[in-house]
């Protein structure tokens, strides 16, 4: 955990506002709105591309304690559009949500910032999300995101769900029992022969970040108590074209038999979860062993070495090595992402073979 930082400016006025005058001076916000923000909790899923405009915006914001959970590491290809990273953290071989943390407190060293380098799942995202008021999709996947609103729904926590591809995004924010859920609106995810991804599709940098600054609206509206604000439509966003379109999608609540608001059927909760997730349009599955498994980088790079095709590098956040053609980036937690391959069987015996069962 990143330690909250002495500022200079607390002294005369414990939670620093001068900082945040031109958002003061906003009738809709005020000091007391920017106050609320310096008490907001708010907990961010994926620091990708929609997470890196989402952490930045709401840590000079103002927002009092951002937690940053991310699974994954930093590769070349994000630079073109994940605004927190650049070449040194690559060469520093960081993992995103650990990047992010450095990068934020030297935007704002009066805030917290807590980083967790997981893939949010059924058996732990109740410890990740009980003790917040806000949850930010910066996911890149249908099953966090439906995760994620079972979550929401069965806890009453607010939620943002946000998406992009290509030049077009979505954004809808969820007050559970108030609003859609995603499951309202889009009962079950797409199958994954007709979602494009950003690497079928592509994506164009500005439309993330048009995207993740809705989100923020809506958030920063949540936090500053003005729910009776939000937008509660699912807005469809076409960054080419200056389009925006807001869907209406209250009656899919008022009107129809969800099944998780209104049912409530949580069946993303259930941590009888697959071993493996492929990853979206990446050629990489991610193998995660379960809970309570550590590695020892020192043993399991010296175990690698004899096997591997070029340098087996570590450092404290995670392993990388190239072994049958594929890459292998390690996790503490023994979470591994093999790139190289999108078949799951494969996956799992890469990883029984080379790292353990």
């Amino acid at each position: 955990m990143t330690k909250r930082q002495e500022n200079p400016n607390d002294r005369d006025d414990p939670p620093g506002l001068s900082r945040y005058s031109r958002q003061i001076l906003l009738e809709k916000i005020g000091e007391t709105g920017q106050r609320k923000l310096h008490e907001a909790r708010v907990l961010l899923v994926g620091c990708g591309a929609l997470g890196t405009v989402l952490a930045s915006t709401l840590v000079r914001a103002g927002v009092g304690f951002l937690r940053i959970c991310d699974r994954d590491f930093i590769e070349p290809n994000n630079l073109q559009r994940q605004v927190l990273f650049d070449e040194s953290d690559i060469a520093a071989n960081l993992p995103k949500a650990q990047a992010a943390v450095t990068k934020l407190t030297a935007i704002n060293s009066g805030i917290t910032v807590e980083p967790a380098v997981v893939d949010v799942n059924p058996g732990n995202i109740a410890h990740f999300a009980h003790d917040v008021s806000l949850i930010l999709d910066g996911t890149d996947n249908f099953e966090t995101r439906y995760l994620l609103n079972d979550y929401a729904v069965k806890n009453n926590q607010p939620w943002i769900y946000g998406a992009v591809i290509a030049t077009t995004g979505l954004c809808m924010a969820i007050v559970p029992h108030n609003t859609a859920c995603l499951r309202c609106v889009f009962e079950n995810p797409p199958p994954p022969e007709v979602s494009p991804t950003c690497d079928t599709a592509g994506v164009l940098g500005p439309a993330v970040n048009v995207v993740a600054s809705f989100q923020a609206v809506e958030g920063i509206k949540l936090l500053t108590g003005q729910a009776d604000q939000l937008n509660r439509s699912l807005m469809h966003i076409d960054a080419w074209t200056g389009r925006v379109w807001n869907v209406n999608v209250q009656a899919a609540h008022d009107q129809g038999d969800c099944p998780c608001c209104k049912r409530g059927e949580f069946p993303y909760l259930d941590e009888n979860l697959s071993a493996t997730t492929k990853l979206c349009g990446r050629d990489a599955v991610q193998v995660y062993p379960g809970s309570g498994t550590r590695i020892d980088f020192d043993t399991m790079a010296a175990k690698l070495a004899p096997l591997t095709s070029g340098r087996t590098r570590f450092n404290q956040f995670m392993l990388r090595a190239t072994v049958e053609g594929c890459e292998f980036t390690l996790f503490a937690d023994g979470r591994a992402i093999i790139k190289g391959t999108n078949d799951p069987d494969r996956a799992r015996s890469l990883y029984a073979r080379y790292i353990g069962a």
